[in-house]
């Protein structure tokens, strides 16, 4: 008889645990449900605003569109820069920061050199910690490269003929040249783009 009430007493545990379970993740799930709908009417809600303040403003563009036809220096606004229609696309070029750019080694790449540009072959291998830790700085950094200047990732192990004609005995060697290749400055040492940017003649 004990035998069996506890039996009994153990069914009803697990039936019990297991309807509370079910209840459990069904209100979860609906809460879920809920959370989504909720989401997607605030969802909603923020297009309708933004499609009703884009129809205000096209209906005020409208309205001064004929006055800023006639102005033959209408500003075109492009963010934080404001340049003349007439000569628009050659303004918004010069105006947007450039800068200059981190590459492979090539050897017509050289010839991008000039008195307004800068090449500064950047003597790397991949098993040296320095040279990896500026690989890194440089990539992470790449919009603080100034616009006059090329950065051209030269492969240490695989550059015999060039190492040797600019004397680079050292993984990590920097070697700024002139459009015909020709050594201009030659350095060890540089750990960050600025440090690297601060040497160049």
């Amino acid at each position: 008889m004990n035998q069996k009430l506890i039996i009994g007493i153990i069914s009803l545990v697990v039936i019990a645990g297991g309807a509370l379970i079910y209840s459990s993740s069904t209100s979860t799930e609906t809460m879920v449900a809920v959370k989504q709908e909720n989401m997607m009417k605030e969802d909603v809600m923020v297009a309708d605003s933004e499609d009703a303040m884009m129809k205000k403003d096209g209906e005020a563009m409208a309205d001064t569109g004929d006055m800023m036809k006639k102005d033959a220096d209408v500003m075109i606004n492009t963010g934080n820069v404001t340049v003349k229609n007439d000569t628009a696309m050659t303004d918004i070029k010069e105006v947007m920061k450039k800068v200059g750019s981190y590459e492979s080694y090539n050897a017509s790449k050289v010839a991008m050199a000039s008195a307004t540009h800068d090449v500064v072959l950047f003597f790397r291998a991949s098993w040296c910690p320095k040279c990896t830790a500026l690989d890194k700085n440089i990539k992470a950094n790449l919009s603080a490269i100034p616009e006059s200047l090329t950065i051209l990732d030269t492969n240490y192990d695989n550059s015999a003929d060039l190492k040797r004609k600019y004397g680079v005995t050292l993984q990590h060697t920097f070697v700024q040249v002139d459009a015909d290749g020709n050594l201009i400055k030659k350095w060890s040492g540089s750990p960050t783009l600025a440090s690297l940017v601060s040497e160049v003649k």
